[in-house]
């Protein structure tokens, strides 16, 4: 499995943005919008995005593969945010017209507790030791997804500890038209990150099992390349994703070669996010789930281990076709 860049910190837009005084469209009660002009940004530049490699945007929650207690572990993402008294002053700081200057953070007493597991996001900047927090305010982070923690039982569901695997969704090896869902051994995604998608992510925005009967995947980052991307010009990219059978995704993460992380989001040109028809529905799935070498019967109810071992080497013409008949 090829490993592109890792997401650890918020990614720039690959253009300048600016502020519009109307509601937003991705965050409920947002009073603004931000906006794509049709300039590319400094950063982008700076990281030459014009060699970069552009992947789809999945839409799901961030996770991490570490170790934790010696053994290969998935992490949840957990920003560490400031407490009443520091968010107030900041967004008073914020919303100051006179803030050339640096916020000051007291990062031993400005932020809310975190479990003592807790871990900072790498590539964050430091002072003295301390993580500092983003332009948001937030210092990102991780905590390992234990077996028995209600808060994160949809990470819990794609990963097996026993056995040190986990459930991932990718392109099929031998044919890039067709996708497979695979049971991947933790050891393989060692300092990757990954998108957790699936019935109660986000809105489900892929159209992925049912309230009966969840389903959720891994998919890692930058797992779909996108091939046939336009020249990075604003209107090329916006006719891309309104006419484009390739352009029905989230958004583009473009991985530059030293690393960084450079996207653009549809809202960022004023377009909608869910929408009815998925890319990544248009494409078959093939099980390739097979627990037989693991001397353990996988016969919970609720385990997607098991369904999916049940319906190995099945082929489905969507991803939401996947309904499990138990």
């Amino acid at each position: 499995m090829r490993r592109l860049g890792s997401v650890q910190r918020k990614m720039p837009c690959v253009f300048v943005t600016e502020v519009k005084d109307e509601p937003s469209a991705k965050r409920e009660h947002q009073p603004f919008k931000v906006l794509a002009t049709e300039t590319v940004s400094h950063k982008a530049l700076d990281a030459d995005i014009y060699s970069a490699i552009p992947t789809e945007k999945v839409d799901g929650t961030c996770c991490y593969v570490t170790t934790y207690k010696d053994e290969p572990y998935l992490w949840a993402r957990l920003d560490r945010k400031p407490n009443k008294k520091a968010d107030k002053r900041f967004k008073n700081f914020l919303h100051s017209k006179e803030n050339s200057k640096e916020f000051l953070w007291n990062v031993e007493e400005d932020f809310k507790p975190v479990p003592e597991c807790w871990i900072p996001a790498k590539e964050i900047e430091q002072l003295n030791g301390n993580p500092l927090p983003d332009e948001n305010g937030h210092i990102p982070g991780w905590v390992p997804v234990e077996k028995n923690n209600k808060q994160y039982c949809w990470h819990s569901s794609v990963v097996n500890y026993e056995f040190e695997i986990a459930l991932v969704l990718k392109h099929h090896p031998d044919d890039p038209g067709l996708l497979e869902i695979s049971a991947v051994p933790l050891s393989d995604l060692l300092e990757q990150t990954l998108e957790l998608i699936g019935t109660n992510i986000n809105g489900n925005p892929y159209g992925l099992g049912n309230k009966k009967h969840p389903l959720h995947l891994l998919v890692p980052h930058g797992a779909f390349q996108i091939r046939n991307l336009p020249t990075l010009k604003h209107s090329d990219l916006l006719s891309w994703f309104e006419g484009c059978e390739e352009g029905k995704i989230e958004g583009i993460v473009w991985h530059c070669h030293d690393g960084c992380l450079i996207k653009v989001h549809r809202h960022h040109l004023g377009l909608c996010w869910p929408i009815p028809d998925t890319y990544i529905n248009s494409k078959p799935v093939i099980i390739n789930v097979n627990l037989n070498k693991y001397d353990y019967a996988f016969d919970d109810t609720k385990c997607l281990f098991s369904h999916f071992s049940k319906i190995n080497n099945q082929k489905f013409g969507r991803l939401k076709d996947i309904i499990f008949d138990v």
